[in-house]
């Protein structure tokens, strides 16, 4: 067990005065048996005139934010303690019937997981690019599948951050061997649906080692996607449940990654959208940093929880 805190800053600025619309937040981590809340705290400037809280569809928490009157600066800034359990075990209890590749589901799985086989990018491609991972003999180990593919984007593309929005296709991942985080999330869900084995989109955060909570929006070693928010998919394996694929860093497991939000597809789970009211040329610049660092543990005595 590891104690973390998570200071995630965004900032909006405009060269006028504009009017704030509705703004969603998705900073908030899905507590589960290996993470537990400690501590949080969400500041916004300027304060919203009202601020409410949802479960969506998937048991995500969801702020949304009203504003009255006009600004030039939009900040938020997210600032979580918690406990990570990591859970990286070398074999995973998965159901006999699915512990090799080709496997199906249970009646009983199938109607939930219908959504986490549906394609969003289908095109034959990505099934060319996942059959070098197949045992030739016709039967493969389904983690170790998984896991040769994890390995092999990370291997095959290159990581680029960017800051510009939306995602590439698989395609487009595939042409330039080359994404962010989220491209390779999205590559390595298609190829496992392709499979037809189910997978999800994961939005949270990373920890790159070496981070202190003294640090300053720092990044170190090998580990990829710090300094922002971070994606990775989940498969879904009877048995096991579903367990954390990290394609960028080559993660199998949940070790450094702490999950935000899941959902079929990327667009559902943005960390943070809105609107204003004004000319398109009024926005200057959108500005997000990321700290995850460990916390010594004695800095904890007295920790009182307080919660948004």
């Amino acid at each position: 067990m590891s104690v973390l805190t998570v200071r995630h800053i965004t900032t909006y600025r405009y060269r006028t005065p504009v009017q704030l619309g509705e703004h969603r937040m998705m900073f908030r981590p899905r507590e589960s048996h290996d993470l537990k809340l400690l501590k949080t705290s969400l500041s916004i400037s300027p304060y919203p005139s009202r601020l409410r809280w949802l479960h969506d569809v998937f048991d995500n928490s969801i702020a949304i934010a009203e504003f009255e009157g006009s600004t030039t600066e939009l900040r938020f800034e997210s600032v979580i303690t918690l406990e990570h359990f990591e859970t990286t075990l070398p074999k995973y209890p998965v159901e006999d019937y699915a512990a090799n590749f080709p496997f199906q589901y249970s009646r009983e799985d199938m109607p939930n997981l219908t959504r986490a086989l549906a394609h969003n990018y289908p095109h034959a491609n990505v099934s060319y690019w996942v059959k070098p991972f197949l045992d030739t003999s016709g039967t493969t180990g389904t983690m170790d599948l998984l896991r040769s593919m994890t390995h092999g984007i990370r291997e095959q593309f290159q990581y680029v951050r960017r800051s510009k929005k939306g995602i590439q296709s698989p395609d487009e991942t595939l042409q330039s061997n080359q994404g962010t985080c989220r491209d390779f999330a999205v590559l390595m869900m298609e190829a496992t649906r392709s499979l037809g084995i189910a997978a999800r989109f994961v939005s949270g955060y990373i920890l790159v080692p070496g981070d202190t909570a003294s640090s300053d929006f720092s990044l170190s070693g090998d580990v990829k996607g710090g300094g922002a928010t971070h994606a990775w998919m989940q498969a879904f394996l009877p048995g096991a449940g579903w367990i954390d694929f990290d394609p960028t860093n080559a993660i199998v497991g949940n070790r450094n990654l702490i999950r935000v939000a899941v959902a079929w597809s990327p667009e559902n789970i943005l960390p943070l959208w809105g609107t204003y009211v004004g000319h398109r040329d009024d926005f200057i610049e959108m500005n997000v940093a990321v700290n995850v660092a460990e916390v010594d543990e004695r800095l904890l005595d007295g920790l009182q929880p307080t919660h948004y």
